[in-house]
């Protein structure tokens, strides 16, 4: 994905703002490709309601796929709105490996 740069662009900012700016693009896109995909399950799982509820509404199959999805749904939710480790959980993950060794 190629992103459109303001005038200037991100070389005129400093190195640590610039990896920054890139993480928070990232981020972004990554929020707006959760919000498509829960938009794409929304919208697909009340079709297959709709053709249940017409073909006579008898045994709910489309509980298949929004479960089976919806699980789908869940961790990309998961890895979008999990946060980061900060530094306290980084130092204690190095100590561990540190003690492996």
């Amino acid at each position: 994905m190629t992103e459109q740069l303001p005038i200037g662009g991100v070389q005129d900012l400093p190195e640590d703002d610039r990896e920054l700016r890139q993480r928070a693009v990232k981020r972004l896109a990554d929020k707006r490709g959760l919000m498509a995909h829960a938009m794409a399950y929304v919208s697909v799982n009340l079709l297959l309601v709709a053709i249940w509820f017409a073909a006579g509404a008898g045994f709910f199959w489309p509980v298949f796929p929004i479960f089976g999805w919806g699980i789908g749904l869940a961790f990309n939710a998961l890895a979008v709105l999990w946060p980061e480790p900060g530094p306290r959980q980084v130092e204690a993950e190095m100590e561990r490996l540190r003690r492996r060794v």
